[in-house]
């Protein structure tokens, strides 16, 4: 059996946690790195990472080492459970499994159906909240072997929420339409391959604007709209501009404010 890693060892992998989710939150490597550094904080047999989609409504696992069928049920199921009220609360720093009161364990699909046949018999579920109060997505860590008491790592969790939370944002990754057409270097952050012109293109989208409006924005002809638009479509694969706009929104794209 390892040895018990102490609280300064604890502090200082948080740290590396940390750093990892900067570098992910600026597109510089995948939410996975980020999961690899948590292991260093607490152990642990599944883990993942999932965005909200707040027009799909649903999560999103960015990475992770469930099964499929949990990571279905964290996907499209989770937010259904009994016990994800509980978890949402924004004062909440995480809901660990010990703490669940029975009850509501026994109520929960997602135990039951779940974790319970894997053999989890500790972990956390942590909602992920963004700086302006959004709900972002969530962490969720889950071990075979129940963990020590008092446990350091309970508190590092809850302190390494706001990195967390910015990893997972669409809005701390892809920047603006307009800091994109600006910015040369951030060409490997554009999503969906589109160019900073189409970047502003599709934002303008999201306001519902006409052609002609976005053009006389833009200093562009209407035709020119016209054209990007289609190259939008065609790269997003999207039926509609009105697809484009759900796409733009749920990539966190808007007009700069």
């Amino acid at each position: 059996m390892a040895a018990q890693r102490s609280t300064a060892d604890i502090l200082d992998a948080a740290v590396h946690v940390r750093a990892a989710a900067r570098s992910a939150t600026n597109g510089a490597t995948g939410v996975g790195t980020v999961l690899a550094a948590l292991s260093e904080v607490m152990e642990y047999d599944h883990a993942s990472l999932a965005r909200w989609d707040p027009l799909r409504r649903r999560h999103t696992t960015l990475a992770g080492s469930y099964p499929d069928d949990a990571t279905a049920y964290i996907e499209s199921r989770l937010h259904h459970d009994p016990v994800f009220p509980v978890l949402r609360s924004p004062a909440r720093g995480g809901l660990w499994l010990r703490d669940v009161p029975r009850q509501l364990l026994a109520a929960s699909p997602g135990f039951q159906e779940v974790l319970s046949p894997l053999g989890i018999e500790d972990g956390v579920a942590q909602c992920l909240f963004a700086t302006d109060g959004r709900y972002v997505g969530m962490l969720n860590v889950s071990t075979r072997r129940p963990r020590r008491a008092p446990d350091p790592a309970r508190a590092v969790v809850t302190l390494l929420t706001e990195a967390l939370a910015a990893a997972v944002d669409p809005r701390s990754g892809p920047p603006t339409a307009e800091v994109a057409a600006a910015d040369p270097v951030a060409d490997a952050r554009r999503p969906g391959g589109l160019s900073p012109r189409e970047l502003q293109v599709l934002a303008e989208l999201t306001t519902g604007r006409t052609n002609r409006e976005i053009a006389e924005r833009l200093y562009i002809t209407p035709r020119t709209v016209g054209t990007h638009i289609e190259h939008i479509l065609a790269k997003l694969d999207l039926p509609n501009r009105a697809a484009a706009a759900a796409r733009a929104a749920a990539w966190g794209i808007e007009l700069s404010r």
